[in-house]
């Protein structure tokens, strides 16, 4: 009979019990019993593996009346002898913030505090049992009545591991997978430095210093600056999608996928799925979306789909790319070319300041799955990371993103009919539309200054995607992003070839709309841009200076 596919379970017991499909990461295990580090953090992007790993690590480790050994056999760590020995051997404590996403700081240690209760009642056997004095007694019982004050919940991982050492005469596992959907929350909903301080005295009382821990593991998508949450923690390994360490246990691998499509009967349709899930590099290896994989082994019939990109929100990416300024909108036009960039990238984010700094943007994405490394290097100890889009899929996101820039202006039929009027040469209704989205974009953005220069960024990320199944459209930034040139070249000779030269007025500037208009126009006949269309045998070309001023605007042909 063939294995089902279980999609969004984590439940490691689960999917042995009702004999799903399991691609076997167990050798994570023994990973992780050799890695001489008290604690080990494992940032991934979502949907990677991160809470099926964490509970595998659970039941293994876990010391517990019935025992789970039978859950591993005939997987890869059962065969190692000495690995096996470790088996229900230690007391774990277990927390995963995966669905702590909410809008108040108050309804987040509510449901902090949940999981804490949740966890202290596992153990509730331990307030019968003579091995707690009286005050750690009435402790553990403040925890479970929610009677203790927030100080004492912020201290209760580390109280718990006491308890547990205490009873078990065993040092503990500490085990937090996504500890950083909270902070992500706080900051999306402006609680941001409250949840820090929580989260911090929640997780360095648990894992500094602590003598009744064994061994500690986290797992989130960001670091987060190591100052910020694990300051003082000397002995933590921080393994992210750069390092080599653990790279193969999150997503699938090359062989995983071959061996999952072979099983499947469906082995035949890899070089597609390669196209649309494929791409990412964690450490050396090529790695592959697994949601996305199970996705569509589950419904291989109804084709490729972006089945990642839309399982949960995309806000805080939304955010950041479309309020991004000038630079990083350019920068996503290569991007969407199919081009890399070049970026230094940041492992300690502080994500209070993700938007402060485009070069924490560039490294948010790349952490989080939305950009892929395709070389990197070492500069004064500082690294630098080649960056492109990873596969069809996650270019969809940028597509729709994009998109939703000029729903947001225009709608999309005024947009459609813009880009269709500019290629037809109707110049005056192009003229038109164009002041609509210059006025309604600029309010969107809330820019001013020489930031406006994203306006246009956007207008041009439009007629990439609005024309590139039937049109080249090719630009030019010079230094300082003064003046932007455009050339949309038809894949039909026959078509209309347009070149476009833009240029700002600034406020300070004595050069008006008009004159502006009539300098970029004189660029485009003095340097010859058409020369271009000419030689690929073009021979309809319309040449425009467009000159903007604030919301004012003026196409000249």
């Amino acid at each position: 009979m063939v294995k089902r596919i279980s999609l969004g379970g984590s439940d490691f017991k689960e999917f042995v019990a009702e004999n799903y499909y399991l691609v076997d990461k167990t050798l994570f295990i023994k990973d992780i019993i050799d890695d001489g580090s008290k604690v080990i953090l494992l940032p991934r992007p979502r949907r990677f593996g991160k809470s099926m790993n964490m509970s595998m690590l659970k039941y293994f480790f876990e010391k517990t009346e019935e025992s789970n050994r039978e859950l591993f056999r005939g997987l890869k760590i059962y065969s190692d002898k000495e690995i096996m020995k470790k088996q229900g051997q230690y007391p774990v404590i277990f927390i995963t913030f995966k669905d702590v996403k909410d809008s108040s700081y108050d309804k987040t240690v509510e449901k902090i505090k949940d999981l804490i209760i949740e966890e202290y009642t596992k153990y509730i056997k331990l307030l019968n049992a003579d091995i707690l004095e009286k005050p750690e007694k009435a402790y553990f019982q403040r925890i479970i009545d929610r009677e203790a004050s927030e100080g004492e919940y912020e201290l209760s991982l580390k109280n718990l591991s006491k308890f547990l050492n205490k009873y078990y005469n065993k040092r503990v596992f500490i085990l937090v997978d996504e500890y950083d959907v909270p902070i992500q929350s706080g900051y999306l909903n402006n609680y941001y430095d409250k949840v820090i301080e929580f989260i911090r005295n929640l997780l360095s009382g648990a894992l500094k210093d602590n003598s009744y821990l064994e061994k500690g593991i986290l797992t989130g998508i960001l670091r987060v600056a190591k100052e910020s949450i694990f300051s003082g923690l000397n002995n933590i390994n921080v393994c992210t999608i750069l390092s080599s360490e653990y790279s193969e246990y999150f997503g699938f691998t090359e062989e995983e996928v071959e061996e999952t499509l072979k099983y499947y009967g469906i082995e035949a349709n890899m070089e597609e799925l390669k196209n649309w899930y494929n791409g990412y590099i964690f450490g050396d290896r090529i790695i592959y979306n697994p949601w996305s994989v199970l996705n569509y082994v589950k419904r291989w019939k109804d084709g490729f789909k972006p089945y990642w990109t839309n399982t949960s929100s995309n806000d805080l990416v939304k955010t950041l790319v479309t309020k991004g300024g000038a630079d990083l909108k350019g920068d996503l036009e290569e991007l969407i070319k199919g081009n890399s960039i070049e970026k230094r990238i940041n492992e300690d984010i502080v994500m209070g300041e993700i938007d402060k700094d485009t070069e924490n943007v560039w490294s948010f994405l790349l952490f989080s799955g939305y950009l892929k490394v395709v070389k990197k290097r070492l500069d004064m100890g500082e690294m630098y990371c080649n960056l492109s889009i990873p596969n069809m899929e996650v270019n969809y996101l940028y597509r729709q993103i994009i998109l939703g820039w000029f729903k947001e202006s225009i709608n999309n039929d005024k947009f459609n009919i813009m880009l269709k009027s500019l290629v037809t040469g109707d110049i005056k209704t192009f003229e038109k539309i164009l002041k609509d989205f210059v006025k309604n974009s600029m309010s969107y953005f809330d820019t001013a200054g020489s930031e406006s220069e994203k306006v246009y960024h956007a207008f041009v990320l439009g007629m990439l995607l609005g024309l590139g199944d039937n049109y080249e459209v090719k630009s030019n930034r010079e230094s300082g992003y003064g003046r932007y040139d455009v050339m949309v070249i038809p894949k039909d000779i026959s078509k209309i070839g347009i070149v476009i030269e833009f240029k700002k007025v600034d406020e300070d500037d004595e050069e008006d709309l008009e004159k502006a208009a009539d300098a970029a126009l004189k660029q485009i006949k003095d340097r010859d841009y058409k020369s271009e269309l000419i030689e690929k045998g073009i021979k309809d070309i319309i040449e425009l200076g467009i000159a903007f001023e604030g919301k004012k605007v003026l196409v000249k042909q």
